[in-house]
């Protein structure tokens, strides 16, 4: 009998203190209009949930006029989801008209987006620079068809798409889009004064294109901040053409030049090749004289006749300046 006491005392206990420690919970709870049976909260306690924090919300959200199950409630937080703030997000929406109910608002939370931040970005649009200077740049650089560089800054106003918000696009999708719709209208002006006389030309022609396409968020208008004249790049293109066209046409003359010396020298090579054989050849002509003489094919006054006519040939070539032609030792 006395374990028998002692279990039921032990269990009146554990009754007492688990009605203690959720019963300021439920009182709260019930008294606010939100209630919450004692079992679920012990529920909740054995699941490892936050009960406090299902209270808090389930709570706020009925005092806003929008009840919410807490099964809903404790579904999203088992599942890493942040009920405090879809639970304020849905109450911003809910005041200022949007239609966002609580399946939406755990998508949006649960897909990694700041649900709250998007409703209040819905009620009060937020300016984006572009481009952004977080990333390092300050302005989009484009160039004009008469070769002048051009840098613009903008600024784009957006509101969020609560429909599109899930799935969409970023802020920084928007951002390239703008700048591709700047650079692409810059380089189709016909000069730079064009688009300093009329920078808003810009912004429309950017804005007819339709970039919040596929994004999570609706654009307002594009406001061309500052416009800026930069370097004259079509004349610093042709000067570097004309310098690369300088240094083609230079080696093409350098391999030319080359080829120039090599046919020189193979053409000198070839003279004194032809020299060679001539000196060779007047080597032949004492044999062929000696050979006359045993023969008798030439006689000794033939031979002098032919020695003064050589003689008179070269004094006749001496006296009106022509070069003496080159004989070899031999001959004479």
């Amino acid at each position: 009998m006395i374990i028998v006491y002692v279990a039921i005392g032990i269990a009146c206990l554990a009754f007492i203190s688990i009605f203690l420690k959720f019963f300021g919970l439920w009182f709260r709870a019930l008294l606010s209009g939100a209630h919450i049976t004692l079992g679920r909260l012990i529920g909740m306690w054995i699941r490892r949930v936050k009960a406090r924090l299902i209270v808090d919300s389930r709570i706020m959200l009925v005092k806003a006029g929008i009840p919410t199950e807490s099964d809903l409630l404790e579904t999203h937080h088992l599942a890493g989801g942040d009920v405090i703030r879809v639970g304020k997000a849905l109450i911003a929406a809910n005041k200022a008209n949007i239609p966002l109910d609580f399946q939406r608002a755990a998508a949006i939370d649960l897909a990694g987006r700041d649900v709250l931040d998007a409703v209040r970005t819905s009620v009060n649009p937020k300016v984006i620079d572009c481009p952004n200077p977080e990333k390092g740049r300050l302005t989009i650089d484009a160039v004009a068809k008469d070769g002048i560089q051009l840098k613009a800054k903008a600024r784009v106003t957006v509101r969020a798409n609560i429909e599109r918000l899930v799935g969409g696009a970023t802020e920084e999708t928007i951002i390239a889009r703008v700048g591709e719709g700047i650079v692409t209208t810059i380089g189709s002006a016909q000069t730079y004064k064009s688009v300093l006389e009329n920078p808003d030309n810009i912004s429309k022609t950017v804005l007819q294109k339709g970039l919040d396409a596929g994004t999570a968020f609706e654009i307002l208008s594009i406001d061309i901040a500052d416009v800026d004249v930069g370097e004259n790049v079509g004349a610093k293109l042709q000067a570097d053409q004309a310098e690369a066209d300088k240094r083609r046409f230079q080696a093409v003359a350098e391999q030319r030049r080359a080829a120039a010396r090599a046919r020189e020298q193979e053409m000198s090579a070839l003279v004194r090749e032809n020299r060679a054989k001539v000196v060779l050849a007047e080597a032949e002509i004492p044999k062929a004289i000696s050979e006359a003489f045993r023969s008798g094919n030439l006689g000794i006054m033939d031979y002098y006749r032919l020695r003064n006519i050589q003689a008179d040939t070269s004094m006749r070539q001496s006296i009106s300046g022509e070069e003496k032609p080159e004989r070899s030792e031999d001959t004479e």
